[in-house]
């Protein structure tokens, strides 16, 4: 009997069928792209915020005083990398704080404040240059919780089309509430944690630069194994109409149990979003082909979402499912 109630458990779901079925739910509904869209559309033919004539005297004194401790053959790298900082610094806009930060879970998804286009179609664009402190600050203070807002719409209206309306049952306040709550923990949580790590580093580094290098390549190894537990913290909210904490534990909870199957379905997002985005970007921004760059990445980053939202659901019902199958096999044992 208990052989029996073994073999009718079906099997936990997989990273392919996931991804299939995310594919087809946006398919056949294309207007879930609008938003990624939109902003990405915004950002490029927008105007620009830019706040390099307020940093870049801070970058320059920086690197003049490391180019000191730099050894004579590796001044052509270290030349190059200040080019590149100093390069993406003027072309960076603080609108794009708009867009999902790589490091909060909710957010809308934006091509171009990762490639940050110079150009448009239209020439050069209209660009603000913000040259104080307060302001720039003030910009970030709002920007950044209207990003989070923005996320919180998008990920309910993926969330609903995956799970229906009745099922999902969470309303458009509740979810940017609850959006607004998990990226505050995330943002004191990384405080917590990056403060103390970064001092730490420093001290280290004063002492022995290997010993720091060597603290920094564990340090990025327990990131990576942590971004599994942690991947799946707002999903909770938007499927399972959870408050912020308990979507946190769910989240770790999922990953204790299904590591593996779990680590593989965000290893296939991972590659399939950064691996396309080489591909979306190609384009030059001052071509209108850029425009299908931005469409196709605001369409798989949303076949990604939803993909998620579909792995959880079935994943945290398997569990369901295969604790009730234990519980009834621990009763009916002698």
């Amino acid at each position: 009997m208990a052989v029996q109630k073994l073999e009718t458990l079906p099997p936990p779901p997989g990273v392919i069928g996931s991804l299939r079925a995310g594919f087809d739910v946006v398919a056949n509904r294309v207007a879930l792209i609008l938003l990624p869209l939109g902003l990405d559309l915004f950002l490029w033919l927008g105007p620009r915020l830019n706040i390099s004539a307020l940093f870049a005297p801070y970058v320059r004194l920086v690197f003049e005083q490391a180019r000191f401790s730099v050894a004579e053959a590796d001044l052509d790298r270290f030349n190059q990398y200040q080019l590149l900082v100093t390069k993406s610094l003027q072309d960076f806009n603080l609108l794009s704080l708009l867009s999902k930060l790589q490091l909060f879970p909710i957010g809308i998804s934006s091509l171009a404040a990762q490639t940050l286009p110079p150009d448009t179609p239209f020439g050069a664009p209209y660009v603000i240059v913000l040259s104080s402190f307060w302001i720039v600050l003030g910009l970030m203070a709002v920007l950044i919780p209207l990003g989070w807002i923005g996320g919180g719409v998008y990920f309910r209206q993926v969330a609903v089309s995956v799970v229906g309306g009745d099922e999902a049952g969470i309303s458009v306040a509740n979810a940017v509430l609850q959006s607004l709550l998990l990226s505050i923990i995330w943002l004191i949580g990384m405080v917590i944690l990056f403060v103390p790590l970064t001092f730490g580093i420093g001290l280290l580094a004063l002492v022995s630069p290997s010993l720091a290098n060597f603290a920094m390549f564990i340090l990025m190894f327990l990131f990576v194994w942590l971004i599994v537990p942690l991947f799946f913290t707002p999903h909770g909210i938007f499927v399972r109409r959870q408050n912020a904490f308990l979507s946190i534990y769910s989240s770790l909870r999922l990953s204790r149990f299904t590591f593996p199957t779990s680590g593989l379905f965000v290893l296939s997002a991972f590659l399939l979003s950064r691996g396309l985005d080489l591909l979306w970007s190609a384009p030059k921004s001052d071509q209108w082909l850029t425009l299908v760059g931005f469409a196709g990445h605001a369409f798989i980053t949303t076949v990604l979402l939803a993909a998620s939202f579909i792995y959880y659901r079935d994943m945290t019902d398997w569990l369901k499912n295969a604790y009730e199958r234990f519980r009834q096999l621990g009763q009916s044992s002698p």
